[in-house]
């Protein structure tokens, strides 16, 4: 398959942002999940300005690349593919049908881990605690989507 140039660049380029995200993501994981996150450290994040900051990047890191893969890496991959441009569902669909996403119903409950991070933080601890623990513990999907999504940029790209 031929791509013109700026395609080619465009997938080459979001391949290496993913690549870094991951590493970013990684980075925060640890400094979050390193230890043992409790509930009690949850709720004291007022009190611990360091492990909040830790918490915040964490969640900006797992946002980020969610958002740089379902929104920006597989859209431009199934443009140079030929596939339409469409909404993020049937994408996601579409990601399944090709075997680089073993759900799209679970990718869109992760997105909504996102309010519940951000906008809950504030008022509930628990809603915070678990959607903090829920994200850590699916950092794998996020990782493996890329992994499949990176495979198939790289064999557009040689091929």
């Amino acid at each position: 398959m031929n791509l013109y140039p700026e395609s080619q660049e465009r997938l080459r380029f979001l391949s290496r942002v993913v690549d870094k995200e991951i590493k970013h993501l990684e980075y925060a994981d640890h400094q979050v999940f390193g230890g043992l996150l409790t509930y009690d450290a949850v709720e004291n994040l007022d009190k611990t300005p360091e492990l909040a900051m830790k918490v915040e990047a964490f969640v900006s890191r797992f946002c980020r690349l969610q958002d740089t893969l379902g929104d920006k890496l597989l859209p431009a991959l199934l443009k140079a593919l030929g596939e339409p441009d469409r909404a993020l569902l049937i994408n996601l669909e579409k990601a399944e049908k090709y075997g680089w996403l073993a759900s799209s119903e679970q990718w869109i409950a992760l997105r909504q881990l996102r309010n519940l991070m951000i906008h809950e933080y504030i008022e509930d601890t628990q809603t915070l605690f678990d959607a903090l623990t829920t994200a850590h513990s699916n950092k794998a999907v996020l990782e493996h989507f890329a992994d499949k999504l990176g495979k198939q940029v790289s064999d557009l790209l040689s091929g």
